[in-house]
């Protein structure tokens, strides 16, 4: 690879560059806040939410071919069918991407603890693919992160309503209801509040909560930590309640048939509920900040995935068991409503809390995570100089930080965008299946370099992570497909007339 659109870096310099006393990160984070911080990530909005959608499916007149699963194009060529939902199985669903994830993680784990250096994905690629690769995945690191915390704090403002709901308070509807509304909206008796269309709005809650997390992270990595281990125990304590105080009220009779919509119903399932899992990768974006990477991060990443897919698993055995799986279509708050509908009023309100609590963790670790992917980004001359910056006394990339802020806070406000999950999962998915060429890259061009951390079974890992994340890929509409790849020509845009020329690996190697 001669090109210079494939130039890489070297590792060890990459580790050494990142002891710069003007651009160094302070180190404090053990196992235990690593593996906070992805738990943190990764139970937020996603249990409380899509989990219905997932159950159910969409029943969707498709006029349109647009709102298709690839997959199921592809096999039928057909203009009109629906979303089938998992059902029941939608326990199948979860472990299904449980396992995609647990190979993916260990990839992850793997390299993190090889290259403890921030930028995740963005960094791992830079190394082995080259810098035209790294720019494409770290330019889809910011739509993950960025569109997963914007349907985040959607989701925060409608449980916040619900919360209100609970004490019998509405507040005024035009300051908790984007301005953008493509279905419009109605109340719960199908009363129409709003016509589809722009109106007069903005949900002050999404931005706010944004805005507050913002200045958590910029004043120091451990102050947010601190914050995220008491709502991770917060929000673990609701689900446990939720589990344990609705056990005894499962109907078996719910969950015949298990498996409604044959496996097409199960991977489409999966394809959703993958949103819920987006997180554990965060973990590695806090490398540089972590006092034993080699050790904590592996650690770190691995008890993430293992103890929220436990978590995930019973949610939607118990949930599927309450209620027939048919009435969750359409319900954009489904454990919620159905404690609402069995009058549990009392686990309503500790649930609710919980989401809330859930979502605000969430927002925090993605927020933390989007900086730091700029902040690698912009070390390497690939975006301006500013958002590499270190604020002086908290140690923290401030610019960065604000600027992510902004980003996910204002169009939260103005659109409504929690239907944007698909958009989140296909740039993960992509994300995780470069991070697994990656590891076979470097095994084969580094088989001796030291590593603390190696993922069992050969290419095992890599090979299932990439199989895998490819059939979930297929599973997501043709939309998200469309969008996805005029996000990353605007990227390319980007890069080849500003980047290319200002990449600091391409000046030290100019002639």
């Amino acid at each position: 690879m001669g090109s210079p659109l494939f130039r890489v870096k070297d590792i060890d310099k990459l580790i050494s560059d990142s002891e710069d006393p003007e651009r160094r990160l302070k180190k404090t984070l053990g196992w235990v806040s690593l593996t906070s911080l992805g738990i943190g990530a990764v139970i937020g909005s996603g249990i409380f939410t899509v989990i219905g959608t997932a159950i159910a499916g969409e029943k969707l007149d498709f006029s349109s071919i647009l709102n298709a699963p690839l997959l199921e194009y592809l096999i039928h060529h057909a203009a009109s069918f629906g979303r089938p939902g998992a059902g029941p199985a939608i326990a199948l669903s979860f472990i299904l991407v449980a396992v995609a994830c647990g190979f993916a993680a260990l990839c992850y784990a793997e390299l993190a603890s090889m290259i403890p250096i921030a930028g995740s994905a963005y960094t791992y690629t830079y190394v082995t693919m080259g810098e035209l690769i790294a720019w494409i995945i770290g330019w889809d690191l910011i739509l993950e992160y960025a569109v997963s915390n914007m349907a985040v704090s959607v989701g925060f403002s409608a449980h916040l309503v619900g919360l209100l709901d609970w004490f019998g308070i509405m507040p005024d509807l035009r300051w908790i209801t984007p301005a953008y509304l493509p279905g419009g909206l109605t109340d719960l008796q199908g009363n129409t509040l709003y016509q589809p269309g722009w109106h007069f709005g903005f949900n002050i809650p999404a931005l706010v909560v944004v805005m507050l997390l913002t200045v958590v992270l910029v004043r120091g990595i451990r102050e947010s930590a601190r914050t995220n281990n008491i709502m991770v125990l917060l929000k673990i304590g609701a689900i446990l309640v939720f589990v344990g105080f609705t056990a005894h009220l499962v109907q078996p009779a719910n969950w015949h048939p298990f498996v409604p919509n044959g496996w097409q119903g199960v991977l489409t399932g999966g394809s959703i509920i993958f949103f819920t899992y987006i997180g554990f990768d965060s973990v590695s974006t806090a490398a540089e900040e972590c006092k034993d990477p080699q050790r904590d991060l592996p650690i770190g990443i691995i008890a993430t995935l293992v103890g929220c897919s436990v978590l995930y698993i019973a949610v939607a055995v118990i949930l599927t068991g309450l209620v027939p799986w048919q009435s969750l279509l359409d319900d954009a708050a489904p454990v919620v409503n159905v404690l609402k509908r069995l009058h549990l009023e009392g686990v309503r309100l500790v649930v609710l809390l919980g989401a809330l609590i859930g979502m605000v963790s969430s927002l925090l670790v993605f927020q933390l995570g989007q900086a730091r992917v700029w902040f690698a980004m912009s070390r390497d001359g690939l975006l301006p100089k500013l958002f590499s910056r270190v604020h002086p006394r908290f140690r923290t990339p401030d610019f960065s930080t604000w600027a992510a802020g902004f980003l996910v806070g204002i169009p939260a406000g103005l659109l409504d965008i929690g239907t944007l999950a698909d958009l989140s999962n296909i740039g993960t998915l992509f994300a995780f299946a470069l991070v697994a060429m990656s590891v076979l890259i470097l095994r084969y061009r580094q088989p001796d370099r030291v590593r603390h951390f190696r993922a069992p079974g050969g290419v095992l890992a890599p090979v299932v992570t990439i199989l895998t994340c490819g059939l979930l890929m297929m599973g997501l509409s043709i939309t998200n497909w469309i969008c996805f790849f005029a996000w990353l020509s605007i990227g390319l845009v980007i890069y080849f007339g500003y980047s290319r020329n200002r990449s600091i690996l391409g000046l030290e190697q100019a002639p």
